[in-house]
């Protein structure tokens, strides 16, 4: 059993005790989260796909802890120019485990 389900305008898909790193979410550790936006559900060889939900699916979720990404450099150059300048950035993120999928 596994369900395509919309987070935070991306999509992921999830079966349950998956664990998942999704964008920061501003719940906090241990909450339970309901997610509705189900845009696929499959059971075996019945499979629903939405237009764009499926009516009365949802995943259920908890929240195990939030966290930042490893960095990423930014660095633009121009050559000849002398212009450089680097950056860095981390990404921040939440990660859930699913705990189920109500199809």
């Amino acid at each position: 059993m596994y369900a395509v389900v919309k987070i935070k305008n991306q999509q992921y898909r999830v079966q349950p005790d998956l664990k998942v790193q999704v964008p920061l979410l501003d719940n906090e550790v241990g909450d339970s989260l309901i997610f509705d936006e189900v845009l696929m559900f499959a059971d075996g060889d019945d499979v629903k796909v939405g237009t764009p939900h499926v009516e009365g699916a949802s995943v259920a979720a908890e929240i195990i802890g939030h966290g930042r990404s490893r960095k990423i450099v930014v660095f633009k150059k121009k050559r000849r120019k002398n212009y450089r300048r680097k950056n860095g950035h981390r990404q921040a993120f939440t990660e859930i485990k699913i705990t189920g999928i109500n199809g």
